[in-house]
């Protein structure tokens, strides 16, 4: 293993925090990643990571190296796909995590155009609604739907997406047809969706005449953790759900789902793509952000 080798595990061993994850990231055996560290810290003459039984550290020159190799090892990719095809200079693995209906919705059909343009390009996709940690689980970009909190992560917002408020015609024939928020309140259900992050049971939201966003707590007898439940929920007649308006348009044309109090939506949702280290970016993560984003496109918020 040469030296820029050897930098590339470095980094992605101290990113990782973890021998064992930078393997699997790198699709090396551990012993190799471990014999590439150890040849890297003899050759520069200095240690560059504290181990213990359960994690990795960077010690202070560790840090300092790492520094400076994120820009350099950026540089060699582009030098090295200097004068191939635009075609041919995308190519290697990308880790990318989504939520899961964006996956199932939009992203896993329009895969084979994406594959077509770049058939050097190997897709390791993710799909949950939890919000993964992108250096500690070796993942080059994720697709966030809501408030971001990440302060130390490029951000690139993409839009707002439209929320529906749904619930399906057995429902509707049981309960009635709410008109306004208020008639929430007078024998409906929601089936309720705990935040992945928190646990917590999300309330009802809608915006009032003002534009103002408002919080309701409704009843529910049913609470799930995933949008794949939520909308099953839903199909059931068990009550009624806010979701975004492309994650449910095949259902309301179908008219499997109905929309109720289209006036008293809640606020749009913004969704961003975030990945780590701005000067980082490989080719193929800048033709991913470049692709994903068209696709998104139609179904953001005009104007929002």
């Amino acid at each position: 293993m040469d030296k820029l080798d050897q930098y590339r595990v470095f980094v992605q061993v101290a990113e990782m925090g973890s021998f064992i994850k930078a393997a699997h990231a790198l699709t090396l055996p551990r012993a190799t990643v471990s014999a590439a560290i150890q040849q890297l810290e003899e050759k520069i003459g200095t240690r560059l990571l504290n181990r213990t039984t359960r994690q990795v550290h960077l010690t202070a020159d560790g840090v300092q190296l790492l520094a400076r190799l994120r820009p350099l090892l950026a540089d060699a990719e582009d030098v090295e796909h200097l004068f191939q095809s635009s075609q041919r200079q995308v190519a290697g693995r990308l880790r990318i995590d989504v939520p899961s209906r964006i996956a199932r919705r939009l992203v896993v059909p329009a895969l084979p155009s994406l594959l077509r343009r770049y058939p050097r390009l190997q897709l390791v996709l993710g799909s949950s609604d939890r919000a993964v940690d992108l250096l500690q689980e070796g993942v080059d970009c994720v697709v966030r739907v809501g408030a971001l909190h990440d302060s130390s992560l490029v951000v690139r917002p993409l839009g707002h997406i439209a929320l529906v408020n749904c619930a399906s015609p057995a429902y509707l024939r049981e309960h009635g047809i709410p008109e306004k928020p208020a008639d929430l309140l007078k024998g409906h259900w929601a089936i309720g969706y705990a935040s992945p992050s928190s646990g917590r049971e999300l309330p009802w939201e809608y915006l009032d005449a003002s534009g103002q966003s408002q919080e309701l707590t409704l009843p529910s007898r049913i609470v799930v953790n995933n949008a794949e439940t939520y909308i099953a929920g839903c199909r059931g007649g068990n009550g009624l759900i806010q979701i975004p308006r492309f994650d449910v348009k095949h259902l309301l044309d179908r008219s499997e789902l109905v929309e109720v109090m289209p006036a008293h939506r809640a606020s749009p949702m913004p969704v961003s793509l975030l990945y780590p280290h701005r000067r980082q970016r490989s080719r193929r993560l800048v033709a991913f952000v470049e692709w994903f984003s068209g696709l998104m496109e139609p179904h953001l918020e005009r104007g929002a």
